[in-house]
């Protein structure tokens, strides 16, 4: 994933692609504050071929894994809409 942010909670989520969940990088804007094509490009060849695209890789698997894990049948999200539908039904 690149990300390039452009306002709001944008670059908060970017940070957390690139520093946190480490998967993906954040697109350099020039002097101008302009994303280049070549800074996307760069990106895409350091995710596809660098030694930081195989960590990129290896963390969204895991990450791909544990989403599914979370809204497959008995995963915290499916028994999250469980309970709410519940409550619902109680009110």
């Amino acid at each position: 994933m690149v990300a390039v942010p452009q306002w709001t909670d944008q670059s908060t989520n970017a940070r957390f692609i690139m520093d946190v969940w480490k998967t993906g990088l954040k697109a350099q804007a020039d002097k101008k504050g302009i994303v280049r094509g070549e800074e996307i490009a760069h990106c895409l060849r350091e995710i596809l071929d660098g030694e930081r695209g195989k960590e990129i890789r290896k963390n969204t698997s895991k990450w791909k894994a544990l989403a599914k894990n979370a809204v497959d049948e008995g995963g915290s999200s499916d028994k999250n809409i469980d309970e709410f539908i519940a409550k619902l039904v109680q009110s």
